[in-house]
């Protein structure tokens, strides 16, 4: 009842801080010039007639009513709109600093959909590189338009409680007073965040939850600038069974939102083709021994074996599969390719191909001068979790360099986004917020991943967005 109380006042004096009283002025500052992005705004307008285009990119085998049936209604192709209060606002005439709010995994806990301890930290620490560096490069161009004003970036730990997740949104936009939000990467977690998102009305700018379900909670104030399993899942299963001509997968996975969501597409695109999987087996995160489960999957004699979870229990499987004699491709999640799953595996991986949202090895100028940055003041290479970060903490600064300190406004330019070229490539928004931009396969080779493009495997090439089928 206290806790309550508490965020009612809290409401309550944002309330009255915001409604126009004196000490807000009303000119926004001189824009600060950025030409080191290409900043699109050319979202087409809403459509009177949607029904010739398709959510996600789907190939045709892979629609969920087949190619020849049409479903009753199609949902998310049309622009999402914020149509409630806020934009009249004006900003703060006097602040210390602009605050952008990060959550993610970056302390250990516990964790409800475990059962046990928390296991995102790693990725949580990278996503939080990419961010600070993100924060740290605007500041040395002058903070927020040119004035000198810094970015600052608010720090706060996903918890693996759910509740605790909602709690630390609410911190950040009623006691840390941010302007936006970066993060996460749980699944549950993020769905969580964003809900309470919703109510509180703050841009919330996710880079690592690549959860296929997570923006379809069609909630305006919500954006995601990493490629999602669906998109990579779709390159898996063109190439398993398009390229390769392989029939029979068995699947092991984990048993947390993770492992059960993330998988699905390409559950689903194997059942439309006509190979369903030969059996879907799961273990609990933190699991060292897979002998059961590997045994019954061999006695079923697959051509691949299909695994979604954490690089450590990846690496795990696929090295007892390898001492059991079971030489069959392996498929994985994006968080195999990691020098932690090389490390495990060793000289005996055999054939692994996973997806990833997108090339590490790109020449792009602009990817190149990211992984210099990132290298001098981390003393590392940067991965996909930094990446995705720091692209998406550049676009929210940018949003709120063109829009001003209001929150609605920030949204709206975040919102106006069509394409982006960052240092993770060209990203390519859907009408609901979505990065749909093409995932790579990354394939081991003489014990290093190499990356490549459907173009590149001889693929067919997804249709763009926006062009009938």
């Amino acid at each position: 009842m206290k806790r309550l109380a508490l965020i009612l006042l809290m409401i309550l004096m944002l309330s009255v801080m915001m409604s126009g009283a004196p000490g807000f002025c009303q000119a926004p500052l001189p824009l600060l010039e950025d030409q080191n992005r290409v900043w699109d705004t050319t979202r087409p307008a809403p459509l009177e007639d949607p029904t010739d285009l398709r959510y996600g990119e789907t190939p045709d085998e892979y629609l969920p009513y087949g190619r020849f049936t049409e479903p009753y209604r199609k949902h998310f192709l049309q622009p999402l709109q914020y149509r409630g209060y806020g934009r009249h606002i004006p900003e703060p005439e006097h602040v210390e600093s602009v605050k952008i709010g990060f959550i993610g995994p970056i302390m250990k806990t516990v964790s409800v959909a475990t059962g046990g301890a928390s296991h995102e930290e790693p990725l949580g620490h990278k996503m939080l590189q990419g961010a600070r560096l993100a924060i740290e490069q605007a500041n040395q161009k002058g903070g927020y338009r040119g004035s000198g004003v810094p970015y600052e970036l608010v720090i706060r730990n996903d918890n693996g409680l759910w509740g605790s997740t909602g709690n630390e949104v609410i911190t950040l936009a009623y006691l840390d007073n941010v302007w936006a939000i970066i993060g996460s990467i749980d699944g549950a977690n993020s769905h969580i965040a964003i809900r309470v998102a919703l109510k509180i009305e703050i841009p919330v700018m996710n880079t690592g939850d690549t959860d296929p379900t997570f923006i379809e909670t069609n909630i305006p104030w919500v954006f995601r600038c990493i490629s999602d399993d669906r998109q990579m899942c779709y390159l898996l299963a063109d190439y398993v069974y398009k390229k390769l001509h392989l029939n029979r997968v068995a699947a092991l996975r984990a048993n947390n939102r993770y492992g059960r969501m993330s998988i699905d597409e390409f559950r689903d695109a194997s059942t439309r083709l006509g190979h369903p999987f030969l059996a879907e087996l799961n273990y609990k995160v933190g699991d060292t021994d897979f002998t059961p489960q590997l045994k019954r999957i061999q006695s079923l004699n697959p051509d691949a074996v299909i695994t979604y979870g954490d690089a450590l229990e990846s690496a795990l499987i696929l090295k007892q599969m390898r001492e059991m004699g079971m030489n069959q491709l392996f498929i994985g999640s994006d968080r195999l390719v990691s020098p932690e799953f090389l490390g495990i595996v060793g000289d005996r991986a055999g054939e692994v191909i996973a997806g990833y949202p997108y090339n590490p090895h790109s020449t792009d100028p602009v990817h190149l001068q990211f992984v210099r940055d990132f290298l001098e003041r981390f003393g590392e290479d940067p991965e996909t979790y930094a990446a995705h970060a720091y692209d998406g903490t550049v676009m929210t600064i940018q949003a709120i360099e063109k829009a001003g300190l209001n929150r609605a406004l920030i949204r709206d330019e975040l919102a106006r986004v069509a394409t982006y070229h960052g240092v993770t490539g060209v990203k390519i928004f859907d009408p609901i917020f979505n990065n749909i931009s093409p995932a790579y396969l990354a394939r081991l080779e003489n014990g290093e991943f190499k990356f490549y493009s459907r173009e590149d495997l001889g693929l067919d090439k997804q249709v763009t967005l926006g062009q009938s089928r």
